[in-house]
């Protein structure tokens, strides 16, 4: 699988994903119209699918455009098509498979960002589109799930081999460095992949894809067991679920 990441709006990335073989492409999730024409024009792929993560508007924006500009199918999350997810054409849940082609994604129900959202993994091709599950070194906000469910969602990524390569939907790595080194500040990973976070940024490199190995190192939000991480926040002896929860507020408030 060919995969093809661009930005879009302020700060999200889209990613066009192709099978050589047959031909098809996938865009996951639609921030904004034009750029994706013109990675498409770029590539010279034609766009067969929509793959949405969940229902936000910089996540499903150009859905209505680019299917009919296309008519592409257009998947979304089982638990946000009732109108939620533009254009919806399939309704896709846990267990459930996704082909691109010659090439299949599973489906994971990932709450807590939203109350459906999913993410795509490709085993064979070790590589996982979370959407705003998971960022480097971050998480997505908690708008309609609990810690738990995040947590357990989290979980799910993380969990996978540590060589997969993790494609988030928005570049928030620097501040999100920011954050994990004020809660970690004895992590040595976490201090060496600051600075090349710093060099990346300067020099206008993405710093999506990261990895599971790097988020198992330096992320805080998949670190609640971290002897260091707890220290910090005064919960030694809780348990990891209360660790993450008071993990994410304090990046509520940072």
């Amino acid at each position: 699988m060919e995969v093809y990441q661009f930005p879009c709006l302020q700060d999200n990335y889209s990613f066009l994903l192709h099978d050589p073989s047959t031909g098809a492409t996938a865009v996951v999730d639609t921030p904004e119209v034009a750029p994706i024409e013109a990675a498409l024009k770029e590539k010279g792929w034609k766009l067969t699918h929509i793959l949405n993560t969940h229902h936000h508007w910089d996540h499903t924006g150009g859905n209505a455009e680019l299917k009919a500009r296309h008519g592409c199918e257009v998947i979304g999350p089982r638990g946000e098509t009732k109108g939620e997810i533009p254009g919806a054409d399939r309704a896709v849940g846990e267990g459930d498979e996704v082909s691109v082609g010659n090439i299949v994604a599973k489906v994971l129900d990932t709450p807590g960002h939203t109350a459906g959202h999913i993410v795509y993994h490709f085993p064979t091709e070790r590589k996982v589109f979370v959407g705003d599950t998971l960022f480097a070194m971050g998480c997505g906000r908690l708008f309609e799930g609990t810690a738990s469910q995040m947590w357990t969602s989290v979980q799910k990524i993380t969990s996978m081999p540590p060589e997969t390569s993790v494609y988030c939907a928005h570049e928030y790595t620097l501040s999100n460095a920011k954050f994990a080194v004020s809660v970690d500040p004895d992590n040595e990973d976490l201090a060496a992949r600051v600075k090349e976070v710093e060099a990346k940024r300067a020099a206008g490199v993405p710093t999506v894809p990261t990895t599971v190995a790097n988020e198992l190192a330096t992320n805080p939000f998949c670190r609640p067991h971290a002897a260091s991480l707890r220290k910090t926040l005064g919960m030694e002896n809780a348990e990891d679920v209360a660790v993450f929860a008071e993990t994410r507020k304090r990046k509520d408030n940072f």
